[in-house]
């Protein structure tokens, strides 16, 4: 067995795969698809990573040395990949939730209608991943799924909530999507309502007819704990998945429709584009959010 493992860039770096040892993560080569392009580090052996690489590699491909790093390469490669949140996928949490078992027995209805749930919540989450993500253009930088300590499975609520409503237990914690950008940073929360009215009386949100939760209160709580990681200002937003209807919000909180999150791309005059870099490169760091 090789002692290099292949990491994908995901989001980010979209056409790279990079090479890093498996017993201290430390990156010494990447492969850039786009170009056919494997970049050496200094002191890589070429042989073992072409090895590593060779599932991954079709037809000629062209190494040597990297070129001159971006400031956006220097960030990812001072990281170890286990890591670097970027390449999270929106919803992350919730794959290794649908990929489990269900229960034997009866158990078995529970556990189908939790996965029903999870579903839900997971197009709600990759819904508006995806309209965030454009924002990219704008000079924005997004993070997805970014877990926080003590952070617990998912659950479905035993009573008085829908087949359609995943809430955090007592220590489950996470902030669904980061979007740091011109306009600031926005740390958002997505409420699963296909087809449902959204009725809010602060800090209670309700969806069709399910139980209400205090939606809102989470949504600042995650924007509290992302201020003290980033020590500076987070703004609370609730991304609404395709709601029937939507009250009006609280001042404090702004709450968007997942179609409304492109207007996002039209407001700035707050930080500039090396602010947004450096606040990205810390917010990436799973060691950022083990402070608080």
């Amino acid at each position: 067995m090789t002692g290099l493992r292949v990491t994908p860039g995901g989001r980010p770096d979209p056409g790279r795969l990079y090479v890093s040892r498996r017993d201290g993560g430390a990156t010494v080569a990447w492969y850039d698809q786009d170009a056919a392009r494997v970049s050496l580090f200094p002191g890589a052996g070429r042989d073992e990573v072409l090895a590593a690489l060779a599932p991954y590699v079709t037809g000629e491909v062209t190494v040597g040395p990297p070129p001159v790093p971006t400031p956006a390469d220097l960030d990812r490669l001072a990281l170890h990949p286990d890591d670097d949140l970027a390449p999270n996928r929106p919803g992350e949490a919730l794959y290794g939730a649908l990929e489990a078992a269900p229960d034997a027995g009866r158990a078995r209805l529970t556990a189908r209608l939790r996965q029903d749930a999870r579903r839900t919540a997971l197009a709600a989450q990759r819904a508006v991943g995806e309209q965030l993500d454009l924002l990219e253009g704008a000079g924005w930088r997004v993070l997805h799924s970014i877990p926080l300590p003590g952070a617990t499975a998912l659950a479905v609520p035993a009573s008085g909530g829908a087949a359609g409503t995943v809430v955090p237990g007592a220590a489950a914690a996470r902030i669904d999507h980061l979007a740091i950008g011109p306009a600031g940073v926005l740390a958002i929360r997505t409420v699963a309502a296909r087809k449902h009215a959204v009725r809010i009386a602060d800090p209670m949100v309700r969806t069709g007819r399910a139980a209400p939760l205090p939606r809102l209160r989470w949504a600042r709580q995650a924007a509290e704990r992302a201020s003290l990681a980033l020590a500076g200002p987070v703004l609370p937003v609730l991304a609404v998945y395709a709601p029937e209807a939507l009250d009006p919000a609280p001042a404090d909180v702004r709450v968007l429709r997942e179609t409304e999150i492109a207007a996002l791309a039209d407001l700035g005059g707050v930080l500039k584009p090396a602010e947004i870099e450096a606040l990205y490169a810390l917010a990436r760091d799973r060691g950022t959010w083990a402070r608080v």
